[in-house]
């Protein structure tokens, strides 16, 4: 064998490095089989000690926590709200159709124009929806042995004057009452008032306390507040050819409190009317519906888990004769291999769970299944590299597991160390996430090394000797009176699958261009994977909240509410100060409640659907002279509702010049708390209890105005996409008033605030996050694998290419799969980067020390050599796992794991056992003279017994 080349620096410490691994681990595994049991009970005691961190075990279940770092400006901005104004009301919303009912024309008398109203405006319909209201306003529920009802914990805004909870609905028009309802003005001839009539007014003035028609009903709804249009009124679009109608139902804690299933959802659930479809959801049932879905999922992932036990246990044995069965196979070493994978879990969870880290749902579905990829597979290669080695003359088995280990752990340490560095960088990620499962993963990958060349070890020696011994697997106790001359060296029909037709073939100076160029024309469309997350997806396939989605998107009007935050700072008793706010006469062009407006009226661009709700301007409606409103009496100052009838009762301002200017400094905030504080009456329908209560946030022993907000509704938003533009969109539209208000500059700003903002921020970013989560990966496994694999720069090139393919393509499936891209896909893509590494460096450092003399033939040795392990331990065991997901009633266990993660396994196998050989025997650097430094005798180079033995 010639061998020529100039022997480098970087050479010469390579080969001094493997060298050096290669002794380690000859001396470390042949001490693990002469002392088994110190080393074992030793692993024992690390694993319990790891474990009894189970105790201080915390998982974090708060979606905000999960989805949203807390330096991200969404959960700050969601945290300033909280603390100013209270956090955001639990909601309950039903979506009702008739539809076995039919539209109706109504005719106005004496005159009027015909109207159409659709079949849930039928009267006998609304009686219905009514009877179904009642039912769910009088749910009872038992809580700390108190009967509990909506009336407890919804939301009141005029309590305690008025204890009527916040219900959204169109009989609100009606006062909630049957009675009001029916009410009818009509002689024998004609009908001149009736339900149609109010509603058409009501329509148009939902605040009004008196419909001025002939029944004077009011309009206002029973909790002191307008019940919009666009709100309750499926599709509404300001003509009356109405179809479908909302009830919702607003409440500070309403269901907390209802155990696991809330009363709401019960009753709505099974409720029965032929003449109603309802559609519904409550504020917890997400949460609840993800729960019945984890756990009719436990049996689904258990079964996986079995098959891949199962195929482990029985594909490690090599068995010699049927006779031989039970003593050739390997079911407890393929056990305990398994028991050691996931301790290895347990003890990275126990370890974090040490210094207070929670836990995720994420690493508690993936680590197990990453980790079992990484540790099947160094298990496997261990072993039937055993199984193929024949013992030397005068070698104890000590020594034999000790030079088999020499040989594969610098192969093992190779991937578990660029999987552990590779995962541990990824906590540099802002996605809390990514960042958790990252942490836990790179422990568990570290721990798995270790236990599997301790521990494993130890235990294949045992078994090996118990083989020797003819004593039977499992029952190791009973021997075999099947005789044999000890273990022989044998090997599998895959490893000659590989080694003679397999390598062979693919090699061919033919059919590697064939194969570079079949994948180097992917068919990855990287820039077309859609970003976001379909909340439909997140339900079990028979959800009802399924149905309420399909129904919010297609019926109603009006998206989730959005406040304009104007944050602490600003002077509201200065002139200047409100004109650069309000929005009515005299005030800014370019006010914030006129570019809010502005932006209501392209709302198809802006996604800003209604014009805001201006407390400031109704304040200054409220305290005008000619208004009843603002009242205090003259003997002692204090404020004087508009409903008293007490001539000491004096208007706040005198009905002059001046008196009907805005209030400014003292006067401003003298009559601000009296209009926070005003109920709406028949006789002033401009009091802000109801509505303002909340909007404003009182400083200084409530002498100034701190941070104040002004409501919105964003349009209708359907998809992922929808809800990502709608946040920008508004943020643009807040930086633009901050801007004009000349307060950029200054400590306050203004800034939207939605309830939706905290959980898709995340997507403004998940591009950059993904692109520095690979690219961290990438750059960690390319340097760990130069330096472990002797310094072969062109070798760790053609890893890092051959996994960063495997990423491209993995985006390619996504897009093929319509798989879009999030925080559990890019999961799922940082994990790929982790099982792509097993898929190329066990072949990879197999050709580095390969001794044939050309490329070719090296990449062919590699592969007869590693491809049946990598096939077996990897692609074959993890296979049928995956297929068993596709049986899951879970929608996100069907598209991101199933589909991800066979994705995984089929393209990291054809690029780990297809690609990598014809690109290495393309461009990776020729065999030198790296054995120049080593003894005379060759055996003590890493690269001797090789030569020697060729």
């Amino acid at each position: 064998l010639a061998l020529t080349g100039k022997i480098t620096c970087g050479e010469r410490l390579g080969e001094r490095f493997e060298n050096g691994l290669r002794m380690t681990f000859t001396s470390w595994g042949a001490f693990c089989v002469r002392n088994p049991r110190p080393v074992i009970l030793f692993s024992v005691v690390f694993i319990a000690m790891c474990c009894s961190g189970f105790v201080y075990i915390k998982a974090t279940t708060n979606p905000v926590d999960l989805w949203s770092a807390p330096s991200s400006q969404a959960r700050k901005e969601k945290e300033y709200f909280d603390t100013h104004f209270g956090p955001f009301f639990r909601t309950e919303q039903i979506i009702i159709q008739a539809p076995n009912s039919h539209p109706h024309i109504y005719s106005p008398v004496p005159s009027g124009a015909d109207v159409s109203f659709g079949p849930p405006l039928a009267k006998e319909i609304l009686h219905q929806v009514l009877d179904l209201q009642d039912a769910i306003v009088n749910i009872t529920a038992s809580f700390d042995n108190e009967t509990v009802m909506l009336k407890d914990i919804c939301l009141a805004p005029l309590a305690p004057y008025n204890n009527n909870c916040t219900i959204l609905s169109v009989l609100n028009y009606f006062q909630n009452s049957h009675s009001v309802l029916d009410h009818t003005i009509r002689d024998e001839f004609f009908v001149y008032a009736d339900y149609h009539s109010h509603f058409l007014y009501c329509v148009r003035a939902p605040a009004s306390l008196n419909d001025t028609s002939l029944l004077h009903d009011p309009c206002l709804g029973t909790f002191g507040g307008p019940v919009f249009p666009w709100l309750v009124l499926g599709g509404y679009d300001g003509r009356l050819a109405k179809q479908y109608c909302s009830l919702t139902l607003d409440s500070t804690y309403f269901c907390a409190v209802f155990g696991t299933k809330s009363a709401f959802s019960f009753n709505t659930d099974n409720y029965d009317n032929p003449n109603l479809t309802i559609s519904f959801s409550a504020e917890r049932s997400i949460e609840d519906e993800i729960d019945r879905e984890s756990n009719s999922d436990i049996g689904i992932v258990l079964i996986s888990y079995t098959v891949m036990f199962v195929y482990i246990s029985m594909a490690l044995g090599h068995i010699q004769s049927c006779r031989r069965l039970l003593v050739d196979s390997k079911i407890s070493l393929g056990i305990a291999g398994i028991l050691i994978v996931l301790s290895s879990v347990a003890c990275s969870i126990g370890i974090f769970s040490y210094f207070g880290i929670p836990l995720t749902l994420i690493v508690i579905e993936v680590i197990p299944f990453l980790v079992l990829a990484i540790g099947v597979d160094n298990i496997f290669i261990m072993v039937q590299t055993l199984q193929r080695d024949e013992r030397l003359q005068g070698e104890t088995l000590d020594k034999q597991i000790g030079r088999v280990l020499g040989d594969v752990a610098p192969s093992m340490f190779l991937s578990s160390f660029s999987e552990t560095v590779a995962f541990f960088l990824g906590t540099l990620s802002t996605m809390p996430a990514v960042r958790t499962f990252s942490l836990f993963a790179g422990m568990a990958v570290l721990i798995d090394f270790i236990l599997q060349v301790t521990c494993f070890v130890s235990l294949l020696g045992l078994d090996i000797r118990r083989q020797e011994r003819n004593r039977l697997d499992i029952l190791c106790c009973i021997k075999s009176s099947e005789e044999t001359g000890g273990v022989q060296h044998s090997d599998s029909i895959l490893f000659l699958f590989f080694k003679n037709l397999y390598s062979p073939y693919l090699l061919k100076d033919w059919m590697r261009p064939i194969v570079v160029c079949i994948f180097c024309l992917n068919t990855a469309v990287m820039h077309n994977v859609e970003i976001g997350l379909d909340q439909s997806l997140s339900m079990p396939d028979d959800s009802y909240v399924i149905d309420y989605f399909s129904h919010i998107s297609k019926y109603l009007h009006a998206g989730p509410p959005v406040y304009f935050v104007l944050e602490e700072g600003h002077n509201y008793t200065s002139l200047e100060g409100q004109n650069m706010v309000c929005g009515g006469m005299g005030c800014n062009n370019d006010s914030l409640v006129q570019q809010v407006f502005n932006a209501a009226e392209i709302g198809s661009y802006t996604r800003i659907g209604y014009a805001p709700s201006s407390w400031i301007d109704d304040y200054f409606d409220w305290v005008k002279p000619q208004s009843s409103c603002c009242r205090v009496y003259n003997t002692t100052g204090q404020f004087c509702n508009a409903s008293v009838t007490d001539p000491s009762c004096t208007h706040c301002r005198p009905l002059t010049q001046e008196g009907k200017q805005r209030p400014q400094g003292k006067d401003f905030m003298m009559f601000l708390p009296m209009f926070l504080s005003d109920n709406p009456s028949p006789k002033c329908g401009k009091g802000g209890h109801a509505a303002y209560s909340s909007a404003v946030n009182f400083i200084n022993n409530k002498s100034d105005v701190g941070a104040t907000y002004f409501m919105s509704y964003h349009t209708v938003l359907k998809t992922s996409s929808d809800f990502i533009d709608a946040m920008k969109k508004a943020r643009v539209i807040a930086d633009n008033i901050t801007e004009t208000m000349g307060i950029k500059e200054k400590n306050y700003r203004v800034f939207p605030y939605s309830v939706f903002y905290v959980f898709y921020e995340q997507y403004l970013t998940i591009v950059h996050d993904a692109v520095f989560n690979l690219c961290i990966s990438l750059g960690s496994i390319f340097l760990v694998t130069t330096v472990l694999l002797g310094f072969e720069v062109w070798a760790a090139v053609v890893v890092s290419i051959t996994i960063a393919m495997i990423i491209i393509n993995m985006f390619g499936v996504m897009w093929l799969w319509g798989i879009s891209l999030n925080a559990v896909s890019l999961v799922n893509l940082v994990m790929s980067c982790g099982i792509a590494v097993e898929f190329c460096s066990h072949v990879t450092r197999a050709f580095t020390v390969s001794t044939k003399g050309s490329r070719v033939e090296r990449a062919e040795e590699a592969l007869s050599h590693m491809g049946s392990s990598v096939f077996s331990g990897i692609t074959l065991t993890k296979f049928g796992g995956i297929v068993v997901l596709a049986f899951s009633k879970s929608q996100i266990f069907k598209i991101f794991y199933f589909k991800m993660y066979l994705a995984m396994v089929l393209l990291g196998a054809t690029h780990g056992l297809i690609f990598l050989p014809v690109l290495l025997s393309y461009i990776a650097t020729p065999l030198l003279l790296v054995f120049k430094q080593c003894s005379v005798d060759y055996m003590n180079c890493g690269l001797g017994p090789a030569l020697l033995k060729n």
